[in-house]
């Protein structure tokens, strides 16, 4: 197949992080063309989606992971599956990339699906199972969080909607005299909506990375927050440790795997702390290289397996 990977600047990548460079690695080891594309190059002549794309060829090597070759003007339905993995933030170029690549719906396999992308925010998607997560509040109003925080224990999570790896995730206690000045910085003075979860102390022993393919799990990584940082993503500094699906995790799958399918929400990534869902990750989830280290299976793999046998249908 022709692989085209939608996605930021290649020369970026981390080769011992980034997941898709392991699935780029994994596909070219398959014997598929990958081809880069830039965002930007997106683009469509009437209802007919293309891209500016280039041949790369991948390695392990940090000083040059892949080697381009000449641009080439395609149509994506020639493409045996794109590939959309873009980082976050979802802003309106984001938006736009989606657009181009929903008309191609029905022509060639397109993962995550546009339309599931553009529907599914990732601070949000969780509260369509409310029987797995935290008791949480979506609000711009700085004294309906306050009065959340009181009603669950004292402590909560306030996060941006737009936010990634991280950024702007605070803990808002009324204890702490910086309290208001947290809650103005999130809602931007009251003009713009955030989330707020219950505060989950068992934050501390680490946060439970899933990596779902068809609404069914690979498996699982814990990141553990460095100390004094109530954050568990990788690149602020979170320990990486091996983990295992308990039956709680399985549960948590079990009810978001069908509406992940139907959503066209193939590779997902999500989080669970003490049990509870917090988040849904859908742009470009990300853990499956540390995953695979420490279970010792080659995960990006089985995800390119099953982009042969979908693509086939």
């Amino acid at each position: 197949m022709r692989l085209a990977f939608v996605m930021d600047p290649i020369d970026r990548i981390s080769i011992d992080e980034d997941t898709t460079f392991a699935l780029m690695l994994a596909a070219q080891a398959r014997g598929h063309e990958c081809l880069y594309v830039d965002p930007a190059d997106l683009f469509a002549v009437g209802n007919v989606p293309r891209a500016v794309a280039r041949p790369a060829v991948v390695a392990r090597d940090a000083a040059k992971p892949a080697t381009l070759g000449d641009a080439q003007d395609l149509a994506l339905a020639d493409m045996g599956a794109v590939l959309l993995r873009e980082d976050p933030p979802f802003d309106s170029a984001y938006l736009y990339s989606t657009l181009v690549c929903e008309l191609a719906r029905g022509q060639t396999l397109v993962v995550n699906d546009p339309r599931g992308l553009r529907d599914a925010n990732e601070k949000l998607y969780a509260l369509h199972f409310p029987e797995v997560t935290p008791e949480t509040l979506l609000t711009r109003d700085g004294r309906r969080a306050i009065e959340f925080v009181r009603a669950h224990g004292g402590a909560a999570v306030g996060k941006p909607l737009d936010g990634a790896g991280g950024a702007g995730v605070v803990k808002i206690s009324e204890e702490d005299p910086n309290h208001r000045a947290l809650l103005e910085i999130l809602t931007d003075h009251g003009r713009r909506l955030a989330v707020f979860q219950r505060y989950l102390p068992q934050v501390s022993e680490g946060d439970k990375r899933i990596l779902l393919l068809d609404g069914e799990p690979l498996g699982a990584i814990l990141r553990v927050p460095a100390a004094g940082d109530l954050r568990s993503n990788i690149h602020v500094g979170a320990e990486v440790r091996r983990s295992v699906l308990d039956d709680g995790d399985r549960a948590i799958c079990r009810a978001i795997g069908p509406r992940l399918r139907e959503d066209g929400l193939y590779f997902v990534g999500i989080d669970v702390i003490g049990g509870k869902l917090t988040e849904v990750n859908v742009t470009s989830p990300t853990g499956i290289q540390q995953m695979s280290r420490l279970d010792g299976v080659d995960h990006a793999d089985r995800v390119v397996r099953w982009l042969e046998e979908r693509a086939a249908r």
